[in-house]
């Protein structure tokens, strides 16, 4: 049997004033929003048409609404709706963690058209702009998660596994760092080459298209090492709700790259 990493322990409180308290959680939106906007501010010198330093600045504000407000009713509706239900004033209890990144997408993309139709914006060109950005954030929540030692994996002996204070006495995978890694940093990377190299910036909705798939085939594989959160049950033991609400994302991502790139498949295909 193979020995368990010791988990870091480290405290979710960074400094607390009295009854106020400054959590890892909290910072880690608050650098994915400001360091999003920073990136986005960087792509709007050229890499994305259409996107200028000044509507990124605006956009910001949005943005946040979104996230916030998106990410804790897609965690209301989602997840433990009967809780909520029951007890709708814990809706507002936000410093207890509950956070849907799916319902922060789709508050995220309710802001951007809103904000492109009062902006006289072409949505499309905003949502890449931000579609570049959310990996930082995915990022540095998933680091949060694993400070709080909270949406630890499944139990295994694999020579990393590690012992979560909350996750009983067997070793678990440490599923946050493999969504920080594969949500996070590859598709900040792959988005970062095909925005800044391949200039795909130009063509509106690529970058969106990428993101989404990218995405979601990232958190389906990283649902296949997570454990299920103990009020939902995975459908026939298979799929978890992190799953099903990916494959839309999948599907959506595909329409919109290939929107583009159909028509010179097809003419090639032709030989025209």
């Amino acid at each position: 049997m193979s020995l368990a990493l010791a988990f870091p322990n480290i405290d979710p409180v960074i400094v607390s004033f009295g009854s106020i308290a400054i959590r890892w959680y909290a910072v880690s939106y608050i650098l994915g929003l400001l360091l999003g906007w920073r990136y986005i501010r960087f792509l709007a010198k050229g890499a994305i048409p259409g996107i200028d330093q000044k509507i990124a600045d605006d956009f910001l504000v949005w943005c946040t609404l979104g996230v916030i407000l998106g990410g804790r009713l897609g965690y209301v509706c989602f997840y433990q709706p009967s809780y909520f239900i029951e007890n709708p004033l814990h809706i507002l209890r936000l410093w207890n963690g509950g956070m849907s990144f799916h319902g922060g997408a789709l508050g995220v993309a309710i802001a951007i058209i809103i904000f492109s139709r009062f902006r006289k914006i072409n949505i499309l060109s905003v949502a890449d702009a931000a579609a570049c950005a959310v990996p930082i954030g995915l990022f540095f929540g998933r680091i949060a998660n694993f400070i709080n030692g909270e949406l630890y994996g499944r139990v295994s002996n694999v020579s990393w596994a590690m012992v979560f204070p909350s996750g009983g006495d067997a070793a678990r995978h440490p599923s946050q760092l493999y969504e920080a890694f594969m949500e996070g940093f590859v598709l900040f990377i792959l988005l970062l080459f095909a925005s800044i190299y391949l200039h795909l910036g130009i063509r509106r909705g690529v970058l969106t298209g990428i993101f989404l798939v990218g995405y979601g085939i990232a958190r389906i594989i990283a649902e296949i090492f997570r454990q299920p959160d103990i009020f939902l049950e995975e459908i026939l033991d298979v799929i978890s709700m992190g799953q099903i609400l990916s494959f839309p994302m999948i599907m959506i991502g595909l329409f919109l790259i290939l929107r583009v790139f159909w028509p010179n498949l097809l003419s090639k295909i032709r030989g025209e």
